[in-house]
């Protein structure tokens, strides 16, 4: 399965990323996380990992991609030789531990060095041509906002997770995701994020189609702690294993 985790920028996509990856592993499951926020640069630390090399500098880096593409994405090249799968990604590209890996399409390293479309005309590419194993789980984390959308990079993607937190914009933008998934054909989740006995019946009654709530996942000191000093994600949430057992059905 191929999942993009999607929504405004501090609700909680990467926490909920690293939650979710962490109980896939403990299912057994192998799982590649792809680091697709140009902007994020703590999402290796919540899962325990080293940030990796850039995705795209296998692919001839960003400068190539970008004059590929100088006559639309939608027309470039084959950027790979054919089908892939996780075992070949090379492994100077990952991080790895136990059954989770992480890769990145790339980060903004230096001042004035251009836009990340790069990393997205290469994610596109390699989820079309990457196959997955009965055991293979893909979580795409996103960067903030609906981007992504626009340029088709999750195209491949078998469902869209939406992470909603306690906030208006946040639920506002929940309504354009939907939209969009409609247009686009994806299954779309509903993941509520830092819920507290006093907000989730407001949050529940402006999701448009509530019952496409696959996770309620409560405000909690350690998950917030972890989030200031930057410490690895390590406590088990059942929460997080409901998400999986609904996720089953696509």
């Amino acid at each position: 399965m191929k999942m993009m985790l999607c929504g405004k920028g501090g609700c909680g996509k990467s926490t909920v990323t690293s939650l979710l990856a962490k109980e896939y592993a403990r299912q057994g499951k192998r799982v590649l996380v792809i680091d697709c926020d140009e902007s994020n640069y703590g999402l290796h630390q919540q899962l325990g990992l080293e940030l990796p090399k850039d995705f795209t500098d296998f692919v001839g880096g960003k400068q190539r991609i970008m004059m590929l593409a100088a006559n639309g994405p939608m027309n470039m090249p084959p950027l790979f030789d054919g089908p892939m799968t996780f075992d070949d990604i090379p492994k100077e590209y990952l991080s790895e531990n136990g059954n989770i890996m992480l890769m990145a399409p790339g980060k903004i390293h230096v001042a004035n060095e251009g836009c990340a479309c790069a990393f997205n005309i290469v994610m596109f590419q390699f989820l079309q041509f990457l196959q997955l194993g009965e055991n293979d789980v893909v979580i795409m984390d996103m960067e903030a906002g609906i981007e992504h959308f626009g340029r088709g990079t999750g195209n491949s993607c078998d469902a869209v997770l939406m992470v909603v937190d306690p906030s208006y914009e946040s639920l506002k933008l929940s309504e354009k995701i939907s939209e969009l998934c409609e247009q686009g054909g994806h299954p779309l989740y509903y993941v509520l994020n830092k819920v507290t006995e006093k907000n989730l019946p407001a949050m529940e009654a402006k999701i448009a189609h509530p019952e496409k709530i696959a996770c309620r996942l409560p405000m909690q000191e350690e998950l917030l702690d972890a989030g200031l000093s930057g410490d690895t994600l390590e406590g088990v949430y059942p929460e997080i294993r409901v998400l999986t057992e609904t996720l089953k059905g696509i």
